[in-house]
C-alpha cells in the first residue's frame, strides 16, 4: 500500500476489513465500500425534551389503515363464501358464475372496510381529543374515546341502541386496557388502596 492512495474497506490488506468482513471465505461485491459506522437503527426525530414515543396522533394513522383492510379482508372472504353459496344454488357457471364472485366479493368488502374504517376514525378522532384536553395520554382517554365511538356510531339507530352500542365501545376498550395495560394497572390500584 502507498501514501498516495490509503486503504478502502473493500481492500484486501485494508486493517479495516475485518470489521466489516469476519474471516470467511464470502465474496463481498465492490459496492459494498462503506463505513458500517454510518449505518444507524431507524430512529424518529424528535425535538428536544420531547417523549420518545409516537402520540395518539401518529398511531392513529396505522390503526386507520390497518382496520380498513382488516375490514376489507373480513368481507372480502365472507363475500366469497356467500357468493359461491348462491352462485351454487342459482347453479351458475364460467364467466357469470366468476362475475358474480367478484360481485359479492368487491360489494363485502368495501362495506367491511368503510364500516370498520369509520369505526376507526372515530374512536382516533375521540382518542386525539382527550388526549390533547386532559393532556396526558393513558387507559381513560382510550376507555372514553372508545364509549363515544360506541355511542355516536350508533346514535342514529334510537336511545336503547345507542346505550347498547356506548356498552360494546366501553367494554372493548375496557378489554383492551386490561390486556394491554395489566402491569400497570394492578401498580395503580396497588397504590390508590395501600393503608400506607
Amino acid at each position: 500500500m502507498d501514501s498516495q492512495n490509503p486503504p478502502t474497506f473493500a481492500d484486501s490488506d485494508s486493517p479495516l476489513r475485518s470489521f466489516v468482513q469476519p474471516k470467511q471465505n464470502i465474496v463481498k461485491s465492490p459496492y459494498l465500500n462503506f463505513d458500517p459506522d454510518y449505518v444507524a437503527k431507524p430512529e424518529f426525530i424528535f425535538p428536544e425534551g420531547a417523549s420518545k414515543q409516537r402520540g395518539r396522533f401518529e398511531l392513529a394513522f396505522g390503526q386507520i389503515g390497518a382496520s380498513c383492510l382488516i375490514g376489507g379482508a373480513v368481507g372480502g372472504s365472507s363475500g366469497f363464501f356467500k357468493g359461491l353459496k348462491q352462485t351454487t344454488l342459482e347453479g351458475q357457471t364460467g364467466k357469470l358464475r366468476r362475475t358474480q364472485l367478484l360481485n359479492h366479493v368487491m360489494k363485502q368488502g368495501a362495506a367491511r372496510a368503510n364500516s370498520l374504517g369509520i369505526l376507526a376514525v372515530m374512536y382516533s378522532g375521540f382518542g386525539v381529543i382527550t388526549s390533547w384536553a386532559r393532556g396526558v395520554d393513558d387507559e381513560l382517554n382510550t376507555i372514553a374515546a372508545g364509549t363515544a365511538t360506541g355511542l355516536l356510531y350508533k346514535a342514529t339507530s334510537g336511545l336503547k341502541k345507542c346505550g347498547i352500542g356506548g356498552a360494546v365501545g366501553f367494554g372493548l376498550a375496557s378489554l383492551y386496557c386490561f390486556v394491554t395495560s395489566r402491569d400497570r394497572l394492578q401498580n395503580m390500584v396497588s397504590t390508590s388502596f395501600s393503608p400506607a
